[in-house]
Parts: structure tokens; sequence; C-alpha cells
């Protein structure tokens, strides 16, 4: 923490001090009212903390269900957010991967790669790509296996970012493999 974040918390503090301090002045007849409520607004927060920190734990399951019928189709629901997400298994490890069609490439988050066993620490990020947050470095990889519900590829071109990557990305390189894409509803079907 530098002396700015020291600055701006002292003065929140004092600023938070003296908006408390009025509020107990002006409320004094209400002591008991006004501290049960302070009691329950405090409760209500530390309760939304939780929930933010206990959604890593949770999110899995409302994870969206992909389904294999073992003939090459895959049929993978809509997920809370409006988008299509996949587990599939790099070099073994699962991965969440968003499904892009905007995306080019096959790109992985720089702890998804760590994941999946790549050497993250003697990448060589000399590539650049343009992302919705702006130009990241990207280093190319190659993952040995990409598994997708019992469909195997081997040796697929993959990118690692090193920018801030809200998860993984499974872009066209990969989705071309596929005889067909289609989107019927909330419902994204591939087949092979």
């Amino acid at each position: 923490m530098d002396q700015m974040d020291t600055a701006r918390i002292l003065y929140l503090s004092l600023l938070l001090g003296a908006i408390a301090f009025y509020y107990v002045i002006a409320n004094r007849r209400n002591l008991g009212q006004m501290l049960r409520h302070a009691v329950l607004w405090a409760l209500i927060f530390i309760g939304a903390l939780a929930a933010v920190g206990l959604w890593q734990d949770v999110r899995p399951r409302f994870a969206p269900a992909q389904i294999s019928d073992g003939a090459g189709v895959i049929t993978v629901d809509r997920d809370h957010s409006g988008h299509f997400s996949i587990i599939a298994e790099v070099n073994g490890a699962p991965v969440e991967f968003l499904v892009d069609t905007g995306a080019s490439n096959v790109v992985l988050s720089l702890s998804d790669a760590e994941k999946a066993g790549v050497d993250v620490d003697n990448l060589a990020f000399t590539g650049r790509a343009q992302t919705a947050n702006g130009t990241v470095r990207t280093a190319s990889v190659k993952i040995d296996t990409l598994t997708l519900e019992g469909i195997t590829d081997d040796g697929v071109r993959a990118y690692v970012t090193d920018g801030e990557l809200f998860g993984s990305l499974l872009g066209m390189d990969y989705l071309r493999r596929y005889d067909s894409i289609e989107i019927k509803q909330d419902k994204l079907i591939l087949t092979r």
C-alpha cells in the first residue's frame, strides 16, 4: 500500500466517522432501535461478503450441462450469463472455456495454462492480441490433447495470455474441426 492509498483510507475513515457521529447525535432518542438497525445492516454486509467469497466454490454446481450422444454430437446449454461455456480437458486437466466464435484462436488464461501443465515461467510472450479489454501479450503453445466429451484432438495450437482474462476461450481454430455449429434457442449443438 502506497502513501496515496493510506491517505484515501484515512480520508474515507474520517468521512465515515463524521457521518456516523452525526447519525448517532441526530437519533440519540432512538439509540436502541438504531443499534438494532446497525447490527442488521452489519449482518447483511457480512452475508454479502460471504456470498462473494464462496462464489468460486458454489459456481461449478450451476455450470451448464453439456451432453454427448456418443456419436459426435455435443449439446451445450446456455449458462446463467447468456453465453455457452464448456468444460474440456486440456492435457488431462479440466478447463472451463467460453465458446467464442468471435475469437480466432484457442486462448488459455495464465492460470488455466498452468493447471494444464504448461511451463508458464518459460513462455515467450512475443505476440499481441486485441481483446475487449485492450491489447494483451500472447505466447504460442501446443496443447498435447484437448478432449471434449470423449472427442480428443492432438496437437492443438493455443495462445496463453499474460493479461487479465476472466477465463479461457474456445475460438474458431478449434470450432472449425466440427462439421456443424448450430444454436437453437438456448442450446449450442456441435456435430463432428
